[in-house]
């Protein structure tokens, strides 16, 4: 991958430049050269395996629920602990219903925008979300930028924090690259109502949609790729380190985009069906 080699150029102890000037230069983020996977013990890395395991098929699973799915495969836990563990990999139940959003509490919420919305073409509506990854010792954060109709990855990043900074730089990539879209829909997390976001896609001329409470459907096709990515490349791997995820994770989402035909695209793959739609307009 490009951004792994520019990575590998930066010198920690370089005479001249230090390290955050290397960075502009290579045109990479310095919190992209620092991260690494954050630590944790044995016994949390492989509860958090099980809960995201456990959260791919129940969404809708609150703590309370979560414990119970734990202790039936064995795990004496109890809901505190799953509690903290879900708040640590950003998770929440999508279920209706009391505290379970965890947007922030200063920050705008804008309306879901796509509800009978006929979408039929790319750069009409991209979406957008944020998934936990685990790894060996540790684990990071991997967002997605999606167009809707053709299911084509724009882009993505990983961080080791759940700040909006490895957002935008997704989506300044999608952005330069692809165009805009005239919509862009998220959950209520609290990077995306965050001004640095909204601001970000309003100074584009692009409408906000967000995802109604606990409505896991809204997002829904952000959610089917997180769950083919990790149980065809995430969980057969169980990587090692972030350059070992950051590369299995990049040649998975290049099959994805250039090698998997969907059928409600006619059997196109994600890259053929968004091609084709470019070579027409």
């Amino acid at each position: 991958m490009i951004v792994e080699r520019r990575r590998e150029r930066v010198e920690r102890h370089h005479p001249a430049l230090s390290i955050r000037r290397q960075c502009e230069l290579l045109s990479i983020s310095r919190s992209g050269w620092y991260y690494a996977p954050q630590g944790d013990s044995d016994e949390n890395l492989l509860l958090m395996r099980e809960i995201d395991e456990q959260y791919l098929k129940t969404p809708w699973y609150g703590s309370r629920q979560m414990v119970r799915a734990l202790r039936r495969k064995g795990h004496p836990v109890n809901r505190k602990r799953i509690q903290r563990l879900m708040r640590t990999m950003g998770l929440r139940s999508l279920a209706p219903g009391p505290n379970t959003s965890r947007k922030h509490p200063a920050h705008p919420v804008y309306p879901y925008l796509l509800r009978d919305r006929l979408i039929d073409g790319p750069n009409q509506v991209w979406c957008c979300d944020v998934t936990y990854i685990p790894l060996a010792h540790g684990y990071v954060y991997l967002v997605a930028i999606m167009d809707w109709h053709t299911r084509h990855v724009l882009s993505w990043r990983l961080s080791t924090t759940q700040d909006v900074r490895f957002c935008l730089e997704a989506l300044e990539e999608a952005l330069e690259i692809y165009g805009k879209p005239a919509i862009f829909n998220t959950d209520q997390g609290s990077q995306f109502t965050s001004k640095d976001w909204t601001e970000r896609l309003e100074a584009e001329g692009i409408e906000i949609s967000m995802d109604g409470e606990g409505c896991w459907v809204d997002n829904v096709f952000v959610e089917r790729l997180w769950r083919s990515l990790k149980h065809e490349c995430v969980y057969l791997n169980a990587f090692d380190t972030v350059r070992e995820a950051a590369a299995g994770i990049g040649y998975w989402i290049d099959y994805y985009n250039r090698e998997r035909p969907h059928s409600s695209l006619g059997d196109l793959t994600p890259s053929e069906a968004y091609e084709q739609w470019q070579k027409a307009a």
